[in-house]
Parts: structure tokens; sequence; C-alpha cells
């Protein structure tokens, strides 16, 4: 038996994973890295606004202090999740009393547990006053994680098996992934901006070719990429070489990405093409932003902000749906979001300010749609959870998203006309 509290309740459920915590965390993070200045000015009222850590830093402190429960001490091997064996009823978080397992060490888990450990320790090293030893705690952790995945590099979440050995049998969301090279890249990245050693940018392929895809909780190469344009001007040795290709190959995926809008209804860049359209959808919008953000800190390009601000639009309400896919904003929003605690609350609005996942043509939950066309197969109901459920990788690029266009503005006078 371990202790394992804090943490973010992943979706509409109750169950908490290191997998999609790993994209959640390092989105904040990496908001924190880019706009400091904006960030420790940004107060949301938690309850440690008003001390010496910024509130964006002490919210995913929230659930990196729960990751760091997810370690093994003794071989630093990482849990995949913590989960209730099936998902509760819609019962409020009090009621939710099924026992909780952690289930299974993996690969991914280990690395992306890596990779935010690394990030949150630069993070928090000028907090050293305010949170003594904790960066140091994190780096330690950072690396004895990226060591267990060196000596485990395929050990991957198959629930199937699993549940063919033990009981209970683990219903719950999987967050499978055969495929662990990008993270890999994104660990060893961050440990090597992190330690400047070059051992970690050697250890791997940093560039296996010139793409940069669309971060997702199963692809999170680009993340690596986001943090060596970051301190590209201090790059270790052994990438330092590697700067001019690696601008553009960001500002080729931009470029990627602007080049379709011409061809969307509204105009935006989400839903230039159908692959878009999929189990939330709304974050691809979201992380679409945060690319030509990132775009834009490379070339000054407003052009690329404006492009960004078109998908804040498209989540906001221009979009073939109507819908502003924010909970309490716009004159149409989601009134029965698949989230337990607006369901449960005894209230009839639900909690305000969560992004719901929106169209997928997949509709893998079963409810019925009243149109199916993907840029339209949305449906405000609680059975909806391949379009209508809230979950913390897509809100964690909204906050990104929405945050760094109010920072440029203020920093850079950011107007979205063309001058």
């Amino acid at each position: 038996m371990i202790s394992s509290p804090r943490g973010w309740y992943d979706a509409g459920d109750y169950n908490k994973y290191i997998v999609n915590s790993g994209i959640t965390v390092a989105t904040l993070l990496s908001l924190y890295e880019d706009f400091p200045e904006y960030v420790r000015t940004l107060d949301v009222g938690i309850p440690e606004s008003g001390d010496a850590v910024p509130d964006l830093v002490h919210e995913a402190l929230w659930n990196l202090r729960w990751m760091l429960t997810m370690q093994d001490p003794s071989d630093g091997g990482v849990y995949h999740k913590l989960t209730e064996p099936r998902f509760e009823g819609f019962v409020s978080p009090a009621e939710a009393r099924s026992p909780r397992y952690v289930v299974q060490k993996s690969t991914a888990a280990a690395l992306d547990f890596a990779a935010v450990m690394a990030q949150g320790a630069r993070v928090l090293r000028p907090f050293e006053h305010a949170l003594p030893g904790l960066a140091d705690s994190a780096l330690t952790a950072a690396v004895h994680a990226w060591s267990w995945a060196r000596h485990h590099p395929d050990v991957f979440y198959d629930q199937e098996r699993l549940n063919q050995q033990f009981e209970p049998h683990i219903e719950t969301g999987t967050y499978g992934d055969a495929d662990v090279r990008d993270e890999f890249i994104w660990a060893a990245t961050e440990l090597g901006v992190t330690t400047r050693q070059d051992s970690f940018f050697t250890a791997v392929a940093i560039f296996p070719d010139s793409e940069a895809p669309l971060p997702s909780w199963r692809q999170v190469r680009t993340l690596a990429y986001y943090t060596l344009a970051r301190f590209r001007a201090e790059l270790p040795r052994a990438v330092a070489h590697e700067r001019v290709g690696l601008e553009r190959t960001l500002i080729r995926a931009a470029d990627q990405l602007v080049a379709r809008a011409i061809r969307t209804a509204y105009g935006t860049v989400m839903g230039g093409a159908a692959a878009d359209f999929v189990w939330g959808s709304n974050s691809v919008a979201a992380n679409q932003g945060i690319a030509l953000v990132a775009a834009y800190r490379l070339t000054a390009d407003r052009s690329y902000l404006r492009h960004a601000l078109g998908n804040l639009d498209y989540l906001l309400g221009r979009n073939a749906t109507g819908y502003s896919f924010v909970t309490g904003f716009g004159g149409r929003s989601p009134l029965h979001p698949h989230h337990r605690p607006s369901a449960a609350d005894g209230i009839d609005a639900p909690v305000p300010g969560l992004l719901v996942g929106g169209p997928n043509p997949g509709r893998q939950d079963g409810c019925a749609y009243p149109v199916t066309a993907p840029d339209k197969a949305y449906v405000d109901d609680v059975c909806a959870y391949a379009s209508n459920e809230v979950a913390i990788n897509w809100n964690a690029p909204l906050v990104y998203l929405s945050a760094a266009l109010e920072a440029l503005q203020s920093e850079a006078g950011f107007s979205p006309a063309p001058r």
C-alpha cells in the first residue's frame, strides 16, 4: 500500500494517469518558461494565491507532487496509472469510495515522468526559498526514471494482458503506447537542457527526420523541439549545430497549418484537414495555436498570431456547431458535459471554464448525434464522452493559447488586424 494524494482527475472520471499528466503539466510549465513576466502577475484565486510562487506554478505543482508519489523509490520505475477498477457512476468525489490501484510500471510513464520532472526542476529552481529542495528532488527523480526506462525500453502498458493474469480486472482508460521513440526524445531533451550534459542528447536520435508532429499525449516529440527552441541561444554543444534546422522545422510545420486555413469555411487553421476531427479535436485546435505561437516567437511574423487567435475564436464559437466549447462562456456553451462533478453537484449549470472535447465523427460513445459531418459531430449530452467530456490535456493547451495571446498583446502590442 502506498500514499498517493493530490493530483488532477484526468477527465470526467476520478482516475489519474501519468502519461496524460505528462503533456498537461509540461504545457503549463512551458507557458511559464515562455512568458514568465506575464505568468508572475496572473492571479487566478486558488488557495495558494498571493505568495512568492506564481499561481500557475502552484497549479502545476498540485499534479507534479502527485506524480512523485507514483515512482517506485526502489528502482525508479513509474506506475502507469492510479485508478478504480472500473469507472464510478455519476457521483460526487466524496462518494467515490471504490478501492484504488496503482497499475504496472511502463516505459512511457517513466519517460513522460522524467521529462516533466526535468522541466519542473528548471522552473522550480528560482523558488528554492519557498519550496526548499523540491527542484533537487524533481531532478533526482527524473534521472532515476530515465535510468529505469533505459534498462526497460519496451515495457508497454497492455491492459488486456494484465486482466488475463490478475484480479480485479481494470476497465478504465489505457493510455497505451507501443512506440516510445518520441518519449525518449522528449525525456532526453528535457534532461539535457536542465543538466547541460551532452550524454542525454547523444543517447537517442533527437532529430530522426525533419518533421514536427503536432503534440498529443501519444506523440510528444515536438515538446522537445519547443524546449530546444526556447533555449536556442544557449543550446548544449551536442545539439547546438541543429539550431537552424530546428527553427526551419518548426516554421515549416506552422506554414503547413496556415496554408490550410484558406480552405476552411470559417477561415481557421482548425478544420483544414479531416484528420483534425478526432477524439479531443478541440485539443488539436489549441495545440495548433501553440505551434503558431512558437513560429511567431521565432520569426516575429504576426500572421502566425492572427491564425493562432483564429483557433482560439474557433474554440469560443467560430465553428460549424455554433458552440463556445468552454463551459460558462459565450451565448451557447455546453450545459451537460460528461463530467461527474458537474453532474453530481446539484447545480444545473456545469463547472465553468472547462473545455469539452469537440466534434468527433468517430462517436465511440454510441450516443445519438443529430449531425455526423466531421465538423458538426458534437452533441451536448452527458452520455457523449466521445465529444462532450472534459480532460486535462485538452484544457492545458487552452490555458497556454489564451494566456500567450494575452501576454503578447501586452508585451508586443499585438493586434489581430494586419498593419
